[in-house]
């Protein structure tokens, strides 16, 4: 087993990073590496490049920017040496496109692929489980169970079943935003036997429960058990990182049994999640989900501004106030002064 593999299913904070633009939308490198840097000085685990928050717009051969891009993050993390991140290349389309890019994230070195459903949604469960089967023979595989509202389709405990039981798999990031469907995701991988599949939520409306929660299950002998959720691969933490980082390592204190860090918790769970609304912009079925995120980045000096790739993707009417809103109800939440104290020398 790899060392990148043991550190993935110790668990820990991997941002989904997003995409630093200029106001011609095109990509400004000095400010995507500064992400990056950010990201890694919060001590994340690992950076999700070519995923949701990083644009799926990425993907399109016309824009030819996904090698570059996680090239760039991939050269980003070789400045801190032994302490760089896992890098995990979120790859899309069908089979032939989705090896494609996993070859490309292998030869920039990146440790694993997450199978996003952007350009596969029309795709049988046969054809998700086979493109998983071909994927896994480049690069390790994480799945990704996508909500609805953003291009995802439902997935059953016998898909996630089947998908556990390839070989290559060795994560699902559970992104249904949905109770029910991130049981399913946990009574699959059960079914499957396969306790060396690691969870991490991407339930950005429920970060905090997620992280304390051991989710039940029956094994192939019908014998119960209890996967917990050991880490998060969320749009969420590509915002005020630095906190994010605390609030798991609290949470794997309260998963592990510490019923004073599970009350303190259980306080804040509703706060991230109010938070949450207001960045991912839920009043308006999360159509400004991307931008808002660019938003808190910007207001940081983080950003220039919150250009998306697609000229359509904007702030929603009222969402600039929202975030305004929670910013100062929450402060709790922030790590401004840690950004601002090393901004400069990230920007640099």
């Amino acid at each position: 087993m790899s060392d990148a593999i043991t550190r993935f299913r110790d668990g820990g904070v991997i941002p989904a990073h997003p995409l630093a633009l200029d106001a011609g939308r095109r990509l400004d490198e000095r400010r995507q590496r500064a992400l990056s840097r950010y990201y890694i000085e919060s001590g994340s685990l690992g950076l999700a490049v070519g995923v949701h928050t990083t644009q799926f717009e990425l993907h399109s051969t016309h824009r030819d920017l996904f090698a570059p891009v996680l090239a760039l993050a991939a050269d980003t993390a070789a400045e801190y040496g032994a302490g760089a991140p896992l890098l995990v290349a979120g790859v899309a389309g069908g089979v032939e496109q989705a090896v494609t890019e996993a070859r490309i994230a292998a030869e920039a070195g990146y440790d694993f692929v997450l199978l996003t459903p952007y350009g596969a949604t029309d795709a049988t469960d046969d054809e998700l489980v086979e493109r998983a089967v071909r994927v896994a023979e480049v690069l390790p595989v994480i799945g990704f169970y996508l909500q609805a509202a953003i291009g995802g389709r439902r997935l059953g405990a016998g898909f996630w079943r089947r998908f556990a039981e390839v070989p290559g798999v060795i994560g699902v990031k559970i992104a249904p935003f949905d109770r029910y469907a991130t049981l399913e995701v946990a009574r699959g991988v059960a079914a499957s036997g396969r306790s060396d599949v690691a969870l991490y939520t991407g339930n950005d409306d429920s970060i905090v429960v997620d992280l304390m929660s051991r989710l039940p299950g029956r094994g192939p002998d019908e014998s119960p058990v209890a996967l917990p959720i050991v880490g998060g691969l969320l749009g969420q933490w590509a915002v005020w990182t630095r906190q994010a980082v605390s609030v798991h390592a609290r949470a794997r204190r309260a998963q592990a049994g510490d019923h004073a860090e599970r009350g303190d918790l259980a306080r804040l769970a509703p706060v991230l999640t109010d938070a949450n609304g207001a960045i991912f912009d839920v009043a308006n079925r999360f159509a400004g989900c991307v931008p808002g995120i660019h938003e808190v980045l910007r207001r940081q000096g983080l950003l220039a501004g919150t250009w998306c790739l697609d000229e359509r993707e904007s702030l929603s009417p009222g969402q600039s106030e929202e975030i305004s809103r929670v910013i100062a109800a929450y402060p709790e939440l922030h790590d401004d002064e840690f950004v601002a104290a090393h901004r400069d020398r990230w920007l640099s």
